[in-house]
This record gives C-alpha cells, structure tokens and sequence, in this order.
C-alpha cells in the first residue's frame, strides 16, 4: 500500500497542482484507424501517416454501484508512437469526476496529434479520491445513521496507475476522438464495509482502457459520440444567437468550459427558443460532439430558468418527520457552490416546490405504467437535479429550499433474474448489489416512502434502447442499465435508454471494527478524521443521523 496524503472530498478540491504521476501503458496488436481518410499498416501498403490529425480526448467509466463519487486531477496523458516520438494530448489540470459518466462520454479537450501509430502512453495525475455512501449497521454505536466516506491521495503514487491500450491506436484522418475509460473496479481498494474500521488500509490505483473512437455525423450512441445530460450553466453567449459556453457542474476550481452549437434542429425544452437562454441558465442537453471538439446541441432542457443554485446527485435522506431531504452531489454550482462546494445539500421542499422529469426521454407516455416523481413517491437512491435559492425566515435564520426537483437518468449494475413482454416493451427484472445506493438507503429508519423490494427494479427496454452490450442480455448475466428510475407504488421501475455489459459485483463482509465516539442524537452530525497505520494517508469519514 503506497503513503501518500489524503484529503476530505471538500478539501481534495482544488486540487494541489505541484503533484504528478508517470504510468505505462499496456498494448496488444490489432491495429484501428479514425475516421477522415483511410488507415495505414507499418508495411506501407496503405496510404502514408504524415500531417496531422484533430483528436478530441473524451471522458468515460466503467463501475459497479458501490462508489458514488471518484475524483482524479488529470494532469497530462501523452502518447508514444511505435517508432518512439511522443505526442502530448493533455496538460495543465483537468479535475474530474467519473461516476457519473458511467456508460457515457464527456468531451474534455481538442489538440492536434502527428498522426502515426501509438503503441503506449503516459499519464501524470495529481490528487485523486473516491467517497462511499452506506448506512451504519445495527451492532455500530449509530444504527441506520448515514455514513460518507471519502479516502483520498494528496498525490497519486508512480507506481499506482496502469493505462492500457487494447490495441495499438492509429492517428488518421482529419478528425476522430481517443476516450479515456476509468476501470472503477480495479482502480480503488478499501474496507469491505464502506466506512473505514480499524485502521484497514486502502489504495487508489487509476486503471484506464484508452481506445480509439470514430464520430458519426449522426450519432446514436456514445459509442459513436453522443453526449447524454451534459448538466451545467451558460457562461457565455455567441453572437451569432446559436451558440454558447456551457460551465459544467462537476467541478468548483477551474471548472470546464464546452462550446456549444445549436441549429433549427435543437430541440428546446422548458423554454421556448435559444433567445431564452441567459448567461446564468442552468441547462440539461444532449448533443452530436463535432470534428472540432465542440458539441452540437441536440436537445437543451431548462428545468428552473431563474434558478440560484444547483446540485445534481442521489437523494440519500428523506426523513419522514419533516420535510427536508439530504443529497449527494457529484456536481454543484450556482451563486453558493460556485463558491464553496458541499459534501451534503440540505434542502426544505414544500407545497410549491415544482417536480419534474428530465426531458431526454420522450416514450415516457408508451410505458406500461404511469411514470411520475413527486414529493409522495420520490426515493432514496435515485438521481436528481435540485434547484434551490437561500430563504430568510420570519425569526431572521436562513435554510434552503427547493424551488424545483428534476429526476435525471442514471446508471444501475445489476444482474437479470427473468423477462417477459409488457406492451411494447420487454420486462427485465433485475437484482440489485447489496451495497447498490437503492437497498442501502431503504435500511434507513423513519422513512417517507417504503419500497416493497429495493434490491430489484424491473427494466423496461424497447426499440429506443442503444444496445451497446456484447453479453447476452438474459438470465444470469451482469449488465449496466442508464435511464429513469421511477417508484410505482413501492416498485421501481427504469424506462431504459441504454445497456451496457456489466462489471463483477464486489464482494460485501461484515466488519466489527467500529468508530466510538458516542451514540448520534437526531439532527447530529460527526466527522471524523482518522490516520492510517503510520500516520498516513488520512480518511474523513461523515456520519449524520437525522431520524
């Protein structure tokens, strides 16, 4: 196990920039091309490499539910050519956060490469750090209290990373797109059950699969460069009335910035044209990425247009008792978070707090069951976008509020018990992991809503659904499931936009190693900052009882 120094997750962010890693990559022998003019061999029987090629650098990952936050500062990745000469494809700090793009891709950067074969590469990462989410179980000193648990590098060991290339990548054409696929599963160890126990170690060991991808002028999946809930806020507007920058809403200090095209295509939702947009706009959309790296705006959704604030991430908490709910974000901005970013949004809804459903899917009136999300049938475990502005009570005291909840897609791992037809659709019951966020949150106490089986959720897939699975999507099999999550009167249900393969479930055992510093009241929260064997790295683990 490498020492290194760790931070909390509201600390691992900015990222120290002095940091850095060197890793290797790993090859085998099938040779791809891109996509622009044809590919090339080292025997010359094709056309020669020479010039250059635009290559855009896409983020993706591939993980089972047991992380719900994985945050790597990116501080370079370069190529090596089978003849030795590098090319630099990223610099400078590009701080990340992965869990999110499950199954997806994010567009990070665009340079221009020497197109040629490259055999391996290198990369240099600064800080790194994953959180765990789990309930506190029964023989702890707070059952059923909520448990976050961010393990974190100030820096990230040479020896910790491994960037393999399944193929050697040939760079060609005038344009194509290299994604960087974090391997969630093998690129973290940590105790079995979540929150750190007696003092047992943990690693982070980046693991990346980097493969070649061809944009298709009309893109269907992300295997071929689509982009799905792109969240973030207009930054800035064209003048050309048909473009804009969009912040994203990952990361607080530097955020990534996107440029985005529009045309008579775009489809608007929420508002009416693209004269609607503002400098200040939180947006949801989809789009077709373009040679230059830019994206092409396929549908742009504004949920809450006068919107302050948002948190995108799982709900974890929502007490019976009152009504306020806690969140986990994966991505924060607006006027507060911009600023200083939070482990936990804590927020007051209410009769006029407006729910709504993202509007990426559009069979939503073709599913066999009524797809709905208010504040009667809302869930732990499921994705949501949280507007909110600070309010001022009539005593002078301040709390959040929500002003609008938006449910957004996400991505499940899980393995198929049986199927059956259901209207259009085809059924796919599917068991959750035990440690998936759906039936570790439903163990809390004092819940608003109780599912009647939260360890499965019946998948709906049609003609609409990108299949991008190889396995056989029956019985007895792993996949990745991205789309709505709805609960149907105690059922969940998931109108499906794509498969994917799945990954290994990780292996759960029971630990007796416990944090003892006294029994959590109702609305009290602990942290605690424990050191590993030697003094380092430093664990930050957060436990808030609120029933």
């Amino acid at each position: 196990m490498k020492s290194a120094t760790s931070f909390s997750r509201s600390l691992l962010r900015p990222y120290p920039t002095s940091t850095f890693l060197v890793v290797t990559a790993v090859i085998a022998i099938v040779v791809t091309t891109g996509c622009g003019s044809a590919g090339t061999s080292s025997s010359g029987t094709g056309p020669k490499l020479s010039g250059n090629t635009t290559v855009t650098v896409l983020l993706s990952s591939t993980a089972n539910d047991q992380l719900s936050q994985f945050d790597l500062d990116i501080q370079g990745l370069t190529l090596t050519s089978q003849s030795g000469t590098s090319a630099t494809v990223l610099a400078g700090d590009w701080q990340t956060e992965f869990i999110h793009e499950n199954g997806g891709i994010e567009p990070v950067t665009t340079v221009t490469v020497p197109q040629g074969i490259y055999t391996a590469a290198t990369a240099t990462i600064g800080a790194s750090g994953f959180t765990c989410v789990t309930v506190m179980p029964a023989q702890s000193d707070s059952p059923g209290s909520l448990d976050t648990s961010t393990y974190a590098y100030g820096y990230t060991p040479t020896a910790n990373v491994t960037v393999n290339l399944p193929s050697p990548i040939t760079i060609t054409g005038d344009s194509m797109g290299l994604q960087l696929n974090l391997q969630v599963l093998q690129s973290a160890s940590y105790p079995s059950t979540c929150y750190p126990t007696d003092f047992a170690p943990f690693s982070i060991t980046p693991t990346f699969n980097l493969t070649p991808v061809t944009f298709a002028a009309v893109p269907t999946s992300p295997a071929n460069g689509k982009v799905y809930e792109l969240e973030g806020q207009v930054s800035a507007l064209g003048s050309d009335a048909s473009s804009f920058t969009l912040t994203l809403a990952e990361t607080p200090t530097p955020q990534r910035t996107l440029s985005v095209n529009s045309n008579s295509n775009t489809v608007y939702q929420g508002i009416g044209n693209f004269s609607a947009l503002q400098v200040g706009t939180f947006i949801d959309m989809d789009g077709a990425i373009q040679p230059d790296g830019s994206v092409l705006a396929t549908r742009v959704g504004s949920y809450d247009p006068v919107a302050l604030n948002e948190m995108i991430g799982p709900l974890v908490q929502l007490p019976a008792s009152e009504q306020t709910l806690y969140s986990f974000p994966f991505g924060q901005q607006g006027q507060t978070y911009s600023v200083q970013g939070q482990d936990l949004g804590v927020y007051s809804y209410s009769d006029s707090t407006s729910f709504q459903i993202s509007s990426q899917m559009n069979n939503l009136s073709s599913l066999p069951f009524v797809a709905s999300f208010n504040s009667s049938n809302m869930v732990t475990g499921q994705n949501v976008a949280i507007f909110s502005q600070a309010i001022t009570d009539y005593y002078g005291g301040q709390y959040t509020a929500a002003t609008t909840m938006t449910l957004l897609p996400q991505t499940i791992n899980g393995t198929v018990l049986l199927s059956a037809p259901s209207g259009s659709f085809t059924d796919y019951a599917v068991s959750l992991a035990s440690y998936d966020l759906f039936p570790i949150l439903a163990e809390q106490p004092g819940q608003t809503v109780r599912l009647n089986d939260p360890g499965t959720v019946e998948v709906y897939v049609d003609g609409n659904t990108q299949m991008l699975n190889a396995q056989a999507l029956a019985p007895g099999n792993s996949l990745r499931f991205y789309g709505l999550v709805f609960n149907d009167g105690g059922t969940l249900r998931m109108d499906c936009a794509q498969v994917n393969d799945g990954v290994p479930f990780t292996t759960q055992s029971g630990s007796n190693g416990q944090f003892s510093n006294g029994q959590l009241k109702s609305g009290q929260t602990r942290t605690v900052e424990r050191p590993s064997l030697g003094g380092t790295p430093r664990v930050i683990s957060t436990t808030t009882q609120s029933h």
